[in-house]
């Protein structure tokens, strides 16, 4: 497949496929990066379709790990905000790929877009009920959080106190795209009752693969991933 390396107002990014007037703009989630597995299927089956796919590392994913960026909301949205101006630029028609984290950067960013259609593989859509998750976790009070702004965690992830905020006053109140959800059954990241209030608040397709948790990365799991996109596309 032919693909394309350049950077977007300094973001690594790939163009995926031959020239087309459709693009899909593919978000990755946390510990991913702009070429891992999931987006590699999607470009696959998105040349089939005639449709190119643009993907891009996250802050601290990818080529950017060694950067000061942190991979919070208010730097990711307004990347992402980056990236969708590129594509209004050079593709008539736009839709969005998103996994994990890369769906709720999604909602804060592209509510108000254009977007033909949206998948979203294992999305988290509830970003608060995540972070006050890990806050009984760790045994992290919101005064504490407070106080210190920034807390890590055993599992790698900080807690800070500004994203906390934000989120708390930025539910996410609005989405328009045609959507379609693959959430895995046994997900302990994304609660069901979370996702399936999104869909119902939104009108969303949803697709629950039975025995499957938040991360798609074992051969069968990418093979319900293709299958899936397959599908909605």
């Amino acid at each position: 497949m032919k693909t394309e390396f350049l950077k977007i107002n300094g973001i690594p990014s790939i163009i995926w496929g031959a020239k087309s007037n459709r693009v899909i703009i593919a978000v990755h989630g946390n510990m991913s990066n702009k070429a891992d597995v999931p987006i590699k299927i999607l470009a696959d089956e998105a040349e089939l379709k005639g449709c190119q796919v643009l993907s891009f590392d996250l802050p601290e994913h990818g080529e950017r790990k060694n950067e000061n960026t942190p991979c919070k909301v208010q730097p990711a949205v307004s990347e992402l905000k980056s990236i969708m101006e590129y594509a209004k630029q050079n593709w008539k028609s736009i839709s969005l790929f998103a996994n994990s984290i890369g769906a709720y950067f999604s909602l804060m960013a592209y509510k108000d877009e254009k977007i033909e259609k949206a998948l979203f593989l294992s999305p988290v859509v509830d970003m608060r009920r995540i972070i006050e998750n890990m806050m009984k976790w760790f045994d992290v009070s919101e005064e504490k959080l407070k106080a210190e702004k920034e807390i890590p965690t055993p599992v790698g992830q900080r807690l800070y106190w500004d994203y906390y905020c934000f989120v708390k006053e930025n539910p996410v109140c609005k989405w328009n795209a045609q959507t379609f959800i693959l959430y895995g059954g046994k997900d302990d990241l994304c609660e069901k009752d979370v996702i399936t209030g999104f869909m119902e608040k939104f009108g969303c397709d949803l697709e629950i693969a039975e025995n499957e948790e938040h991360y798609f990365h074992t051969e069968k799991q990418l093979l319900i991933l293709k299958n899936w996109i397959k599908e909605k596309l």
